[in-house]
């Protein structure tokens, strides 16, 4: 039988050859923006900030919730505003167009560049759009990341206004990803409710989830090692899920693997008891908590692996607070044996 042909790449300059040369501009402005020195409002006027967040729009309302895609394909966890952390990870895993990215959410808060950040992402998105998959993670909702950095830093580096058009944008972002019909990306976990990936596909957009269901869910939810099924969760919202969920969830959805991000873990992934959850969290030392950062690859037989970016020293004003394992068996050896599941990608 004759292989099946890829698909070709989508190419925007042979679309929109202004558009094209313009987001070339703004990319290549990014990668040589640095920041703390330099910050974005000097290259980029607020004027040509909404031009490229309501050309994003457009993209992203063109996309299903459930985004679908093929194999190979790396895997970002969260990045909250470390700009020149997310260039280390071009720099270590390669860059869009080469190379097929999904990013699991929560792009701004508690750093001090999310509008680099987002703004180089949203870029790449309208550059190669087949190329770069953002979902939305907790922290894309107004209700959040008012309180935890990105409106303050919309207000010193711009304006309120400003703010609130990044809240359309990121109110359009897709909810999860499934990969090769077998992987589920989303940023937070499961829920009751998802009994079947048709219930996220029928997410209508824009959205801006408040309160309890199954878009709270997926971008809030947390699996736990300390049970098997439903738990209210610590952080107020959402639930905790354990083994027998994610085994009954991947049954149910016909899933061989579910990836998420939305939670610290030591060494930058984490896989769950049971080896069918992985968290991935991309930020190393976040907080000053000393953790690693990483970044997951699926080939095209869905074989996972990683790479690391490994935390920086501890600058003396941060306090060292270890992360603690909260998925991992809870047998120290049968944990190691699931984590070396995941192969260092070389």
């Amino acid at each position: 039988m004759k292989e099946k042909e890829p698909k070709p790449r989508y190419d925007l300059a042979s679309h929109d050859p202004k558009c094209a040369e313009w987001m070339d501009s703004c990319i290549n402005r990014l990668y040589d923006l640095k920041t703390p020195q330099t910050t974005i409002n000097s290259l980029f006027p607020p004027a040509e900030i909404i031009s490229i967040l309501r050309l994003t729009e457009s993209i992203l309302m063109k996309e299903n919730s459930l985004l679908e895609v093929e194999a190979p394909i790396k895997i970002i966890g969260d990045l909250h505003a470390d700009f020149e952390n997310l260039k280390n990870i071009f720099d270590l895993i390669g860059r869009v167009p080469k190379e097929k990215m999904v990013f699991l959410g929560n792009y701004v808060d508690m750093g001090p560049g999310g509008i680099e950040l987002v703004v180089l992402l949203f870029c790449l998105k309208i550059r190669y759009k087949d190329r770069v998959f953002l979902l939305k993670g907790n922290h894309e909702t107004p209700a959040v990341n008012k309180l935890f950095g990105f409106y303050s830093e919309c207000q010193l580096k711009y304006n309120f206004a400003l703010w609130w058009d990044f809240q359309c944008c990121f109110n359009r972002l897709p909810m999860a990803c499934l990969v090769s019909k077998k992987v589920l990306c989303v940023h937070g976990g499961l829920s009751p409710e998802l009994t079947s990936l048709d219930k996220i596909r029928s997410i209508q957009r824009p959205s801006e989830p408040i309160f309890s269901g199954l878009e709270m869910d997926l971008l809030w939810a947390d699996p736990t090692n300390r049970g098997d099924g439903w738990f209210l969760s610590y952080r107020g919202i959402s639930y905790l899920f354990g083994k027998k969920i994610v085994e009954t969830a991947c049954k149910t959805l016909k899933l061989s693997l579910i990836i998420r991000s939305h939670m610290v873990v030591p060494d930058g992934y984490e896989v769950m008891c049971g080896r069918l959850l992985i968290t991935v969290f991309s930020v190393p030392n976040y907080g000053g908590t000393g953790n690693n950062a990483a970044v997951l690859r699926l080939n095209e037989k869905l074989e996972i692996s990683h790479q690391t970016l490994t935390a920086s020293p501890q600058p003396s004003l941060y306090l060292y607070i270890p992360t603690i394992p909260l998925t991992a068996d809870l047998n120290p050896s049968k944990a190691y044996e699931d984590k070396c599941m995941v192969k260092r990608l070389n």
